[in-house]
């Protein structure tokens, strides 16, 4: 079945409020063996019309959010009205609940407020606990497709959605089988070197639909058809790429690593100088955290490197700050001071300025220090602006300390 999202409101073509309609109604439809075809975006207003127009015309389930509300521009209610030659009654139930909560909440209970109340003839109310405005339901015939107009607030869409929109799209597909998906997440890959060892083979697959969506140091590898074609494209992918895949179902890479800690009953520590305590960032926003994540230190003047971690002045004098030396120096450092497991160091040229012909801008030292076992450092060229060179380090240090902790 063909469908359709029309999300209304200026705020979202201003670029004041951000679109995440999309995203929630693309996450709940797809179970159900759905998928959205198109979106529109339309201000407030009379462009609601056209929208409309267009997508019952070619749609055979359109949602649309947004436009329901007491004011002016929200016209939603009325335009699929008229253009479905359907006569909007006052509903009594809708118009009881408005009353009591504007009573509720001490507002005034005007004309314009009750106006949202006013229902299509033949429309099915969706009740909205969270808000005045209610979603409305109206049936297909053979003139127009469903249609189901939904308010425009997140805090009131996904709960009607869950609650009212779910069971009736249940009945009308009536058990449709939805397509197998897996998206595998490649940790410090790029998804052309992904392309070029596995597209091929996996596009040769009967019914397989490929897809790929880069982060900064990662990528989404995503695989959609039937359940042993996908199963058969997912061996390709960990076969070619047996340490880059760290997730199946979507979770951080942060939260691989802290989860894996904390069974191992392992702690980690870390000394930031040019990702500027990013990565303890990363790390403790995992719940949980606490259970593995000891101390961070963010070192970066020269100074702070030999007083919080015991980096000899001289031997940042002799490398240099960004150096290999210094960079397992601050690990271990760290991993002493606060008697972890593990610990991870940086540091870096994040630019514009500071690179040189031996150390352009870009370049970066991560080390991991590790109880039982030498110290690791690797050393990597990341030109890029200045927070997506913190991003890239800090994905690298996570993977380095990932990978220790799978091959352990």
């Amino acid at each position: 079945m063909r469908v359709i999202v029309i999300n209304t409101g200026t705020e979202l073509l201003l670029g004041n409020t951000l679109n995440t309609h999309l995203a929630f109604l693309a996450r709940e439809v797809f179970p159900l063996g759905l998928r959205i075809d198109q979106q529109l975006t339309v201000p407030d207003g009379v462009a609601i019309r056209d929208a409309l127009t267009r997508a019952m015309a070619e749609a055979e389930i359109v949602f649309v959010t947004g436009g329901l509300g007491p004011t002016t521009d929200d016209l939603t209610r009325e335009v699929a009205a008229e253009l479905l030659g359907l006569p909007l009654q006052q509903d009594a139930a809708v118009t009881t609940a408005i009353t009591d909560r504007c009573t509720l909440r001490g507002f005034p209970v005007t004309e314009r407020i009750l106006r949202q109340a006013q229902v299509p003839e033949g429309a099915l109310v969706l009740p909205n606990a969270n808000g005045t405005a209610p979603g409305l339901y109206i049936a297909a015939t053979a003139d127009h497709p469903h249609l189901f107009l939904l308010p425009g607030p997140p805090r009131e869409l996904h709960p009607m959605f869950r609650g009212s929109v779910w069971p009736i799209l249940g009945t009308l597909l009536n058990g449709r089988a939805a397509p197998a998906c897996r998206t595998l997440t490649l940790a410090c890959v790029g998804e052309s070197l992904v392309e070029a060892k596995v597209g091929s083979q996996i596009l040769a697959l009967e019914g397989v639909e490929l897809g790929y969506c880069a982060h900064a140091g990662e990528v989404d590898v995503r695989v959609l058809g039937p359940a042993s074609i996908v199963a058969e494209a997912e061996r390709l992918i960990r076969e070619a790429f047996p340490h880059a895949v760290f997730t199946d179902n979507g979770e951080k890479l942060e939260a691989v690593v802290v989860r894996a800690l904390i069974e191992r009953s392992e702690t980690i520590a870390t000394a930031e100088s040019c990702t500027g305590g990013y990565i303890a960032h990363r790390l403790t926003n995992v719940p949980g955290a606490s259970a593995a994540f000891l101390a961070g230190y963010v070192t970066y003047a020269n100074e702070a490197k030999s007083e919080a971690l015991g980096v000899d002045p001289q031997l940042i004098a002799q490398h240099g700050a960004v150096s290999e030396a210094v960079a397992r120096r601050m690990a271990e450092g760290a991993r002493a001071k606060a008697n972890s497991t593990y610990a991870l160091a940086t540091t870096g040229i994040a630019g514009p300025g500071g690179g040189s012909a031996e150390k352009p801008v870009g370049t970066v030292f991560v080390a991991l220090a590790s109880a039982g076992a030498a110290t690791h450092v690797q050393k990597f060229h990341l030109p890029s602006d200045r927070e997506t060179f913190k991003q890239l380090t800090a994905q690298h240090a996570l993977e380095l300390l990932r990978r220790r902790l799978a091959a352990s």
